[in-house]
């Protein structure tokens, strides 16, 4: 294959994606409501310093400053008008980083929902997303991203729309729902059912799978959820520092880097290649999963009693896609 990300596919068994982005820029001095890829433009230093972290720290693969990027969610800034701007220049950077890296480094170009509501429940009709997602797609590509990585989608309908603004962009992409309504997404998707529309998408993705969502057990039973589909797409896997927890002014995620470096060898065992963190992510954080990574051998599938016992317990009893929380239990530990 002759792009980047397949490449270290084929070379590795695993790869290490990069952490937060909006929990770091806030460290860094964002404001609550302000939009972080403005910064891209106002603050490009601290933009590369959040790339440098992630690339210092391990990682194989880090996303752009763009989750944001696209005409709906800018036009809340009154910046609409600035998607291949805002877009390029997140790319641009990045690409810089990773060029200067020493090593292969993908440059992967955050592409965020809408914010909108997709018909037939919402005004916003599929030309119109892949309209916006195409915009978002081109810009990201004139700063030289290597992939368009697609991220904390809900609903089949939008994650069929930035599928076909890929392919209109001409760029290979990843793409990656949140499950963090008990195991579904907020629309209602399944790990199954996110499984069985990448099989039957026309243009489908390099890699899928799951980011956000609740916490690190959580996405562990979904990667599980995905692999007792039998897929043969590499499956992602970007869970949260812990769970959020308001301290002293401000959200705390509670994931110590030694319980993400756990979570890192679980979520490998339970069959993700690419392997990150959301949000609270930090570069500590991901300097311990890459030293997990490397140092413990491959392991058999996890059962869920184990996840349970290293990352804590589920924030719900099912992980959506059994009839009944027991049905769901019963069959995951035949599984493992």
């Amino acid at each position: 294959m002759g792009d980047a990300l397949s490449r270290l596919l084929e070379q590795r068994d695993w790869l290490l994606a990069d952490g937060a982005t909006g929990t770091n820029l806030f460290n860094m001095g964002l404001s609550s409501g302000d939009a972080p890829e403005l910064w891209n433009v106002t603050e490009p230093d601290k933009i590369r310093a959040l790339y440098r972290g992630s690339v210092e720290a391990g990682s194989d693969i880090f996303l752009t400053n763009s989750f944001g990027g696209n005409a709906s969610r800018l036009k809340l800034h009154q910046a609409e008008g600035r998607v291949h701007e805002l877009n390029r220049i997140a790319a641009s950077l990045g690409r810089e980083i990773a060029d200067a890296a020493g090593r292969p480094v993908v440059v992967a170009g955050s592409v965020g929902p809408t914010g909108e509501i997709m018909a037939p429940m919402g005004s916003l009709t599929h030309e119109l997303a892949v309209e916006m997602f195409h915009e978002q797609a081109e810009g990201l590509k004139a700063g030289g991203a290597d992939v368009l990585w697609v991220e904390t989608i809900s609903a089949a309908e939008e994650f069929r729309a930035a599928a076909e603004a890929a392919r209109l962009a001409g760029m290979p992409w990843c793409g990656t729902m949140s499950f963090d309504t008990a195991g579904r997404t907020m629309m209602g998707i399944t790990s199954a059912k996110l499984a069985d529309l990448v099989e039957k998408l026309p243009y489908p993705p390099l890699a899928f799978g799951a980011n956000c969502g609740v916490g690190a057990s959580d996405l562990v039973r979904t990667v599980l959820g995905f692999a007792a589909q039998g897929t043969e797409h590499p499956v992602i896997a970007k869970g949260n520092a812990g769970i959020p927890k308001y301290h002293d002014g401000h959200i705390h995620y509670d994931g110590t880097p030694a319980l993400m470096a756990e979570y890192a060898v679980l979520v490998r065992d339970a069959g993700a290649r690419i392997i990150g963190g959301c949000c609270g992510t930090m570069p500590e954080h991901l300097r311990a999963m890459r030293a997990a990574l490397e140092t413990r051998p491959q392991g058999p599938r996890p059962t869920l009693d184990q996840i349970t016992a290293q990352l804590g317990p589920f924030s719900s009893a099912s992980d959506g896609t059994g009839d009944t929380p027991e049905e769901t239990r019963t069959r995951r530990r035949r599984r493992g």
